[in-house]
């Protein structure tokens, strides 16, 4: 038996620090694009960058929001983020508690 529809999504974007990923994930809920952000602090980020290996200390900022709004989310996190080339990776929630995807469409503002 399939589960119910759902058009949310997860965004998930790395940020130097956890104030910097907060301060993003405040930014987007005000505005409506997200109906959450969950900072976890405690990345180790290796990455290759202008043709180094660099090891760094990162924060993920997990965001809930619809797809309709994945758009406007990634050119506003472009605008707030302080990397040259910040993560903005959608992920596409199959299924989940529906009451919580019902929490995340009631959150967001309405579809552009």
């Amino acid at each position: 038996m399939c589960g119910p529809m759902t058009d949310a999504i997860l965004v998930m974007v790395t940020a130097p620090t956890a104030d910097k990923a907060a301060e993003i994930a405040r930014t987007l809920v005000e505005e409506g694009l997200a109906a959450c952000g969950n900072v976890v602090p405690g990345l180790r980020s290796i990455y290759r960058w202008e043709g180094q290996v660099h090891d760094e200390p990162e924060v993920l900022l997990l965001l809930k929001t619809r797809a309709p709004h994945f758009e406007a989310l990634r050119e506003r996190v472009l605008q707030v983020h302080p990397y040259q080339c910040p993560e903005v990776l959608r992920l596409d929630v199959a299924d989940g508690h529906a009451p919580y995807l019902r929490w995340i469409g009631d959150n967001v503002r309405p579809t552009p």
